[in-house]
């Protein structure tokens, strides 16, 4: 069985694939020199829970930061008595730093 493809379906077929090809976004020059760190031991997550029980406090912001190939988490804290202060645990073990 022959298939025949009429030139509208192939020039549709190249704008998808255009497209497509132009919705990926460029990788950045900084992104070469420092690799992200994607499996980690530790989520944000459960690193969020670890600090607030371990410190009695609530965490009001939290990031996490990419340090020499590492990822730290960056957790803002808030205790019942107004003190605000920050906690870094490693990704990696769950250490506080």
């Amino acid at each position: 069985m022959k298939m025949r493809f009429s030139s509208r379906a192939l020039v549709l077929a190249g704008v998808i694939v255009a497209a497509m090809a132009a919705a990926v976004p460029p990788a950045r020059a900084d992104e070469d020199r420092h690799p992200v760190t994607l499996a980690a031991s530790m989520s944000l997550d459960q690193a969020v829970k670890m600090a607030e029980q371990r410190f009695k406090a609530r965490v009001v912001r939290a990031e996490a930061q990419q340090n020499g190939g590492n990822t730290i988490y960056v957790l803002r804290m808030l205790n019942e008595s107004g003190r605000v202060w920050i906690v870094r645990v490693d990704a990696s073990n769950g250490a506080v730093l």
